[in-house]
Order: C-alpha cells, then structure tokens, then sequence
C-alpha cells in the first residue's frame, strides 16, 4: 500500500470507516466538504478572471485540494490509525446516499408529488418544478448508481491506494469537479483542469463500480452488453459505465430527456427496460450498497489470505 499500511490494517479501517458513516451520517454541522466548498469559492473568485485561464484553473486547483491532501496525510501519519478511519468517515457519502434518495420513494408512494419534487431539486441540477413521477424516479436512480462511485466506490478505491489522504484527495477533487468541472463561458477554460483531474482519478474506480455492478446484477447479461454499447455515448468517461451498467443491471430504462434552466435535453439512453418507478430508487441503493459491501468483504479476504500465507 502506498498508504504504508497492511492489508490487514486497511481492511480493518474501510470497516471502521464506513461503520462510522452508516452510525453517524453526515455531519450536521461544520462538515468539513462544505467549508471546503466555500474556500474553494473564494479561490475562483479570485482568479478565474483576466487572461491565462486554464492556468488559472491549474494553480486553482493545486492550492484548493494539495495542501489540505497533505494535512490530511500527515494527520493521519501522526495520529495514529483511527484518524484514516476518521478521515475516510468524513469523505465517505454512503449514508447520505439513503438518507437524501429514500424520502423521494416515499413521498412518491405516498402521492406527495410537491414533496418529491423539493427533495429531488436538492440532489440534482436538473429542473423538478413540472417533473412528473416517472422523471424524480429516474433522477434519483441515476444520482444513486453515478455517486455509488463519486461518493462511495471511488473514496474507498482511493483509501485503499494512499490511505486517509488519498481518500481525502479524491473527495475534494471530486468536488471540484462538480463545481468547476462545466462547459459554461465562465468555467469553460479555469474548470478544465478539474474536471479532467477527476476523470483520471475516476478512471479505474469507475470501472471496478461498473464491474460490480454486472456481478451484482438482476440482469447481468443486459447490465454488461449496455456498459459496452451505451457507455462511449455518454459525454462523462467515467459515469457512462457505472450508469450504463447500472441502469441495465436494474432492468430500467434511464437517460434520455431531461430539463435543465428551462432547456430540455435529450441525453444518450442508459439500460434497457422500463421506466423508472418510485420503487425502483430502493432498488438502486440496494445496488450501491450491495457494491460496497463486496468490496468490504474482497478486502477483508485478502487480509486473511495475505495473513495465512504469512503466517
């Protein structure tokens, strides 16, 4: 591990960690992403502005997410064990996952339509004000299976390779990403640097995410032949295979139209099937959460065995 730690000890702290995010849940209160959110605010105030803006967005970057990656490494490094696993509760969006996505189903089964849509509106950017049943399910599952990688899959990858800091890395990179990383006028030049640092952080993770979620799915057949046919015409390289895959491993039709600012879209389509139904968003976190799982349980095994052929 470039971390410096035994498998055995990562194992034990990828436990640790999620058991603190499925016990404890977000934070409340000073969560640490979100005052990281605000700094990085104030970065790009400050220089995405004037001429030179990819390089802009370059130093941007490096002084939004290195120095704070370093404090967490060291952190880590002078602390003791616990602080990886601290660390990874505090990068970690798995609980959150649930807790944002499972009151739509809810309110949708119980035919609170204006309650599903607010909920809706806060995880995504799309336009939910007319949004009928069938759309705020299909947003929700496509929120569920891309950040069943952005949020879960990829911070574990990440804290496998280098520890608390590497998981800490990839989260506030993954931020950026997704406050920077646009084809706006304003973020067109200054984000690419975010958003192509974050695909290639992403790049394997997405693919292990992809993978299981065919091991893992209702239609194994159907969730690998759409992550192959379908993945290359989704303008993300990294969330084309984990939704793609996903979405055809749950039997649901997803992509296609969609609003954002008024402006209706036709996106490429993911997985075949149905359409999405409130139920349907269960299903999805289940799919997540059985992802995580399998890798908790894959990186225990290889404790054990590395143990065993050691001993």
């Amino acid at each position: 591990m470039l971390s410096g730690l035994t498998l055995a000890q990562v194992a034990l702290l990828l436990a640790g960690g999620v058991l603190l995010d499925l016990l404890l849940g977000e934070a409340r209160r000073f969560h640490p992403l979100v005052g990281f959110g605000n700094l990085a605010n104030r970065i790009e105030r400050a220089l995405n502005r004037g001429q030179g803006r990819f390089a802009r967005g370059v130093l941007a970057w490096a002084l939004a997410v290195l120095p704070l990656a370093a404090l967490g490494a060291l952190l880590c490094f002078g602390t003791g064990l616990a602080a990886h696993a601290v660390l990874l509760y505090f990068c970690l969006g798995f609980r959150s996952l649930r807790d944002h996505n499972l009151p739509i189903a809810q309110a949708l089964e119980s035919g609170d339509l204006a309650q599903a849509r607010l909920l809706t509106a806060r995880i995504v950017s799309r336009d939910t004000a007319s949004a009928s049943e069938a759309d705020l399910a299909k947003a929700s599952a496509e929120s569920l299976l891309e950040n069943g990688n952005d949020a879960v899959f990829g911070t574990l990858f990440w804290f496998v390779v280098a520890g608390g800091g590497g998981a800490l890395l990839f989260r506030l990179a993954n931020t950026l990403d997704a406050m920077w990383g646009y084809k706006s006028t304003r973020f067109l030049q200054f984000g690419w640097a975010a958003a192509r640092i974050d695909d290639a952080l992403n790049f394997v993770p997405a693919r292990l995410t992809a993978l299981s979620y065919v091991l893992l799915a209702d239609h194994r057949r159907a969730a690998w032949e759409c992550w192959r046919a379908q993945a290359p015409g989704w303008p993300s390289p990294n969330a084309g295979p984990v939704m793609a895959s996903g979405a055809g491993a749950l039997g649901l039709a997803l992509g296609g139209s969609a609003t954002y600012d008024g402006v209706a879209e036709q996106r490429p389509p993911l997985g075949r099937g149905r359409a999405a139904q409130a139920g349907d968003i269960a299903r999805a976190w289940k799919l997540v959460r059985a992802t995580a799982l399998l890798w908790l349980g894959v990186a225990a095994l290889a404790a054990l065995l590395t143990g065993a052929l050691h001993a």
